[in-house]
């Protein structure tokens, strides 16, 4: 069927036409007519013709402006204009608006079939190309999501380059050889860092995957892998192995807007980790940081360059509460990590306490196995023979109270550590900024400007700020900033208006209001009662 509308202000050439088309092309073609530019450009709204036949001169609107409008809502109709008038001006734009053809009144009824075939083909032609095109699309939009999961799958379990990695490189346009795995999580809830019942809302989530898929290429030129359990992993292409600061920055702003967004969407909780840059043939390490990056922070976007940075067992084995150990050896914490060490010992003394050899083996592994937490951490400073006596001593205990207390000092000594490191790392950085702060209060001071200071992204910088210093990086920049006002308006040579530009304020007014808000009373007011 083929949509045709008559413009002409002529009833007979209107009704000429109508018999025409119904004569020879009978069921093929609906028309319908409309006299004035205006009706016509409204009925072209409504109609959607794919064939238009216009007549230039008609009453109000002209043809030419006619089509203009016309145009811009149906881009694909086909124009063919029958004239009286044989104007270069007219041909010219008629031509401009991608006019078919430019019939001079009267035409033949020879001429009016063989031009009204002619648009049907290109109609047809058209036609076909959109058909093949959503063809086209239809299949890739099965075929691509598939590509990507087998290419995210390849690099994560084969862990070297292999022919499939190439070849997926290769269907997929990859040309980078670096990348960076962001790792999207969602659950039920927030509960100590975790989110809970990842199984259930892996359930929730299945049948909206291809629209998170594409939720999240809105905001990453990336490769989403498949849906496991309750993580999507997805592969982020990068030409080489540095990252600079403003590019992690953007990462993790463009993260938390896909988070808000999809929070919004979905009833759920979402969390991303971020990786670091790394090879594609090594790329389960930054899969390995950004899973490290989520388990290790409880931010809801979590890059593994803002932080400090399991096996089978026996039916009965604590694997739980060795996992607690080492995670309150990573956090630094000395009570947890005490009491989770005890609590092992109690379960190796009570399930195995005959067996005193194999207690030690186990003790010495801990207490290595959380040294190397305290040395990965920068807390400790490895010299080889740090640990001569240890096998000596653990060999001559004969007493297991004797050996907890041993493993205890031991694992103390290193969540010490850990924690002292981190309280240096993080004290440093903020005195860093509050040193920058101190010395630049009156230039332009923004939380972006400090935190590349400091080299840490300026989310993570602003809830590490705020932490350590008990209120937020505009209030500290604020009260640095009344702090010297109040000092500098006991100088009676100095102005109000030079007292608020030596503070970093531009506007007096401003100033003036901030100060009040601060102090309770004006700049003015506290001069004269400190003069």
């Amino acid at each position: 069927m083929y949509k045709i509308m008559l413009a002409d202000d002529e009833g007979i050439v209107i009704d000429s036409l109508k018999f025409i088309i119904d004569k020879n092309f009978k069921g093929k073609c609906e028309v319908q007519s409309a006299k004035t530019g205006r009706a016509v450009i409204e009925l072209a709204e409504a109609f959607r013709p794919d064939i238009t036949f216009m007549d230039i001169q008609m009453p109000g609107i002209n043809g030419i402006e006619a089509m203009k409008e016309i145009r811009k809502t149906c881009p694909g109709t086909i124009f063919i204009i029958l004239s009286a008038y044989d104007k270069f001006d007219y041909a010219k734009d008629a031509i401009n608006l991608g006019v078919m053809e430019y019939l001079h009144k009267p035409v033949s009824k020879k001429v009016i079939l063989s031009t009204i075939e002619k648009a049907m083909a290109q109609i047809d032609e058209a036609r076909i190309r959109r058909s093949d095109s959503l063809k086209i699309k239809e299949k890739l939009e099965i075929v691509v999501p598939m590509m990507e999961s087998g290419f995210v799958s390849e690099i994560l379990l084969q862990g070297e380059m292999t022919g499939h990695t190439s070849q997926y490189k290769e269907l997929l346009g990859i040309h980078e050889d670096f990348g960076i795995i962001m790792v999207l999580e969602y659950g039920a809830e927030m509960q100590q860092g975790k989110l809970t019942n990842p199984i259930g809302t892996s359930f929730q989530v299945q049948p909206a995957y291809a629209s998170i898929r594409e939720l999240i290429k809105e905001f990453f030129p990336c490769i989403v892998g498949p849906m496991l359990t309750n993580k999507i992993t997805c592969f982020y292409p990068q030409k080489d192995e540095e990252e600079n600061y403003e590019s992690r920055n953007h990462f993790i702003v463009a993260a938390r807007e896909l988070m808000h967004k999809l929070n919004h969407l979905f009833d759920l909780k979402f969390r991303i980790g971020i990786g670091s840059v790394r090879p594609i043939q090594k790329i389960y390490e930054s899969y390995e940081d950004a899973v490290n990056a989520l388990n290790n922070s409880d931010r809801t976007v979590a890059h593994c360059r803002d932080l400090p940075i399991f096996c089978g067992y026996d039916q009965d084995y604590p694997s739980e509460k060795e996992k607690e150990l080492f995670e309150a050896v990573k956090a630094g914490s000395e009570a947890g990590a005490e009491a989770a060490a005890r609590s092992f010992f109690h379960w190796m003394e009570t399930k195995f306490g005959e067996y005193t050899m194999d207690i030690k083996l186990k003790v010495l592994e801990f207490v290595l196995w959380a040294e190397r937490i305290a040395y990965e951490s920068g807390g400790m400073v490895y010299h080889f023979r740090d640990r001569k006596d240890y096998l000596p001593e653990l060999l001559n205990m004969n007493d297991l109270s004797e050996l907890q207390k041993w493993f205890l000092t031991k694992i103390i000594l290193s969540a010490r550590n850990v924690h002292s490191k981190k309280h240096e790392y993080t004290n440093n950085i903020v005195e860093q900024a509050k040193d920058y702060i101190n010395a630049n209060y009156n230039h332009d001071l923004s939380l972006e400007g400090v935190s590349r200071q400091v080299d840490v992204s300026s989310y993570y910088f602003s809830k590490l700020f705020k932490d350590v210093v008990g209120m937020n990086f505009i209030e500290y920049v604020t009260k640095v900033r009344i702090q010297v006002a109040k000092s500098l308006l006991k100088e009676a040579n100095l102005t109000i208006k030079e007292v608020c530009a030596d503070c970093g304020y531009s506007d007096p007014n401003y100033f003036s209001r901030i100060f009040k808000k601060y102090e309770g009373i004006t700049p003015s007011e506290y001069r004269e009662g400190n003069m």
